[in-house]
């Protein structure tokens, strides 16, 4: 798609902000104001529109798709967007062990472990530990607590852990990453403990390792999204 503005700025709206386009506030997928919680956020997707040339990249507007979800989906259904959310708590790869004694069991202990009980102490929770691949449900207490959890973040922010737990396909590690002292890359490498390991075992692929930095760079935008969100 061809450029079709000069100017990008931002302006206050309906209690939030806004990105303008010469002058022209910008709407939703969905037809709806684009307005977010403060300025910070709207000049990060300003610049996502500043940044392009001639042509407009539609894959890089990562910032303005996760607004645009929280606003268009989220907010008007958030006890789906919830329900969504709970059951990455349920199969939390932080859970699901090697067999005890074998070295990859030990590395999940020194990575995984610190990272679930700081979630457990936190949220005074308790998730069960699980040797192999084989299903175990999480206690009711557990997910009620959880969901407790998920309900009073932003819609802002539930759009955010919604790409963070499918990346990692963990709740506990998509909760870390939007706490202000988050640090994506290395909840990044404990989601990718597995196959980190394999790579150490086998060698290392081209294709996987491209694969993995794109999913990083998808994990990190979507942590920088919830932090320029907190208002």
């Amino acid at each position: 798609m061809k450029r079709f503005y000069k100017e990008v700025s931002v302006g206050q709206a309906g209690g939030g902000w806004q990105v303008l386009l010469d002058g022209r506030g910008i709407r939703t997928a969905g037809r709806q104001p684009q307005i977010v919680p403060n300025e910070a956020l709207a000049e990060a997707m300003a610049a996502e529109w500043s940044g392009q040339g001639e042509t407009v990249d539609p894959a890089a507007f990562v910032l303005r798709d996760l607004a645009d979800y929280a606003i268009d989906v989220v907010a008007p259904a958030r006890d789906e967007a919830i329900a969504d959310l709970v059951p990455y708590a349920q199969t939390d790869t932080l859970c699901y062990r090697g067999e005890k004694g074998e070295p990859l069991h030990a590395r999940q202990l020194e990575v995984w472990e610190p990272l679930l009980q700081a979630a457990e102490h936190r949220w005074d929770v308790s998730f069960e530990r699980i040797a192999g691949v084989i299903h175990q449900p999480q206690p009711p207490e557990t997910l009620a607590r959880m969901q407790a959890i998920l309900s009073a973040e932003s819609d802002f922010s539930l759009a955010a852990l919604r790409t963070l737990a499918s990346l990692a396909a963990s709740l506990v590690i998509a909760l870390a990453a939007i706490s202000p002292d988050a640090d994506p890359e290395e909840l990044w490498r404990a989601a990718n403990l597995e196959q980190d390991w394999q790579a150490e075992l086998w060698g290392k692929d081209a294709e996987a390792e491209a694969l993995r930095a794109r999913r990083f760079a998808a994990f990190e935008t979507a942590a920088r999204f919830a932090a320029l969100a907190r208002v």
